[in-house]
């Protein structure tokens, strides 16, 4: 089939973020399928933006062809965001033609978070009688609507509005991360026959290769808490107001007197913050290190006695999550303290670790006690239910073919 995905966030493990759109791509083409992305040229998420030296700059990334879509930068989420998706949308219809001409494709996949997309897609799948697919990362606008606070009335709330329920009159088939949103999709027009639920995944290949090594003086760092005797909780991630990490730290504040030792790495807008909450505790057992490369992340997950995930409390969240995070933990076999609260709880469901309520010290606090408690065997116990549930359920690979099988 020649596959045609639409995903303007969409990035490859050379450029970051996004990841989904690369691995499933990456399978179908070792299943010999011809695989197009059309992505913006610039992308927040993204570590690195791709060179472009046109409005339309193709180039083939482990087999996949990317065609990047010269849009302009921006900062936040003001105009220039909703600048940088006119551009894009726009440009798709421009080229639509040359799509035609050259990718022709059976399938065509709406992408892109937001869901303006679809009206190009739709357009492209029409004229090459091809299969269009949804797929949903976020439930857009009602992720601007409940996380940010805009009014249902709002210009911007009401293009997308119409833009979603357009997307789940006109598609063929709707593929969601969110496992519990097929219910908010029928009242918006889905025929709920047409609901699939794939989620994110680990590309199982790349956690199997040898170990590139942390950085040698984070290393020697943990190694000498450990021979100290300290019990170490990692966290590695964006430190964000999202990821709720102020209320880990009031939770370690809780534990001064217990040999606990919190490492968290990465970098985000909270951290200077994180750091001075920190000081204002006196925690001399917090330590933060800069973010490190992603195929060193498997390295420092295994020298932690127990790994940390949390999120505000969101009712956006009913609809479930799925986390990239969560499967790097799961799949370094180690145990997960989960405060997240969510239509969705893969660590209570594999029990790989411990679930509490989110945004309350006191509950964390004492979930890393339990865990803390537990002997070497148990927590190896919890760290490998975690590791067999991902091979299971979320290697690329399975999903691509499921992928495939509805394409079909």
């Amino acid at each position: 089939m020649n596959i045609l995905l639409i995903n303007h966030y969409a990035g490859s493990k050379y450029h970051g973020m996004e990841y989904r759109p690369y691995y499933l791509a990456r399978e179908w083409v070792k299943l010999g399928h011809n695989v197009t992305i059309i992505a913006a040229s610039y992308s927040h998420v993204r570590n690195v933006q791709p060179k472009i030296d046109q409005n339309w700059t193709a180039e083939i990334v482990d087999g996949i062809r990317y065609v990047w879509i010269n849009t302009p930068s921006y900062e936040g989420n003001g105009l220039g965001r909703i600048k940088n998706m006119v551009t894009f949308v726009k440009s798709i219809y421009r080229y639509k033609t040359k799509i035609l001409q050259e990718i022709n494709p059976n399938v065509v996949i709406a992408s892109s978070t937001y869901p303006l997309d679809i009206y190009p897609a739709k357009a492209i799948a029409k004229a090459s009688k091809a299969k269009l697919i949804y797929e949903v990362h976020d439930l857009w606008p009602l992720s601007p609507k409940e996380l940010g606070g805009m009014s249902r009335y709002h210009p911007f709330i009401m293009v997308m509005q119409q833009a979603e329920n357009f997307a789940y009159k006109h598609c063929d088939l709707v593929v969601s991360l969110l496992p519990k949103a097929k219910g908010h999709m029928v009242e918006h027009g889905l025929d709920p026959v047409k609901f699939y639920y794939i989620p994110n995944g680990i590309d199982i290949d790349e956690w199997n290769s040898p170990l590139n090594k942390i950085p040698k003086e984070m290393s020697a760092f943990i190694n000498e808490m450990k021979e100290k005797g300290q019990f170490l909780i990692g966290y590695a991630g964006a430190h964000g107001v999202a990821n709720s990490l102020e209320i880990l730290i009031e939770s370690v504040n809780l534990l001064k007197v217990n040999p606990i030792s919190l490492i968290m790495v990465g970098k985000g807008p909270e951290k200077i913050n994180l750091k001075g909450l920190a000081k204002k505790y006196n925690l001399e057992n917090i330590h933060f290190f800069e973010e490190i490369p992603k195929n060193t992340i498997p390295d420092f997950l295994s020298k932690m006695d127990v790994l940390y995930i949390g999120l505000q409390r969101q009712p956006l969240y009913r609809f479930g999550v799925s986390p990239n995070k969560l499967f790097d933990y799961m799949m370094s076999q180690k145990p997960v303290l989960h405060s997240i609260e969510a239509g969705n709880d893969l660590v209570a469901e594999s029990k790989s670790g411990v679930s509490v309520e989110p945004e309350n010290p006191q509950a964390i606090a004492d979930g890393i006690l339990k865990l803390m408690k537990l002997t070497e065997e148990e927590r190896k116990q919890m760290g490998q239910n975690g590791y067999e549930y991902i091979i299971s359920k979320h290697d690329y690979k399975k999903l691509a073919e499921h992928f495939i099988s509805i394409m079909k």
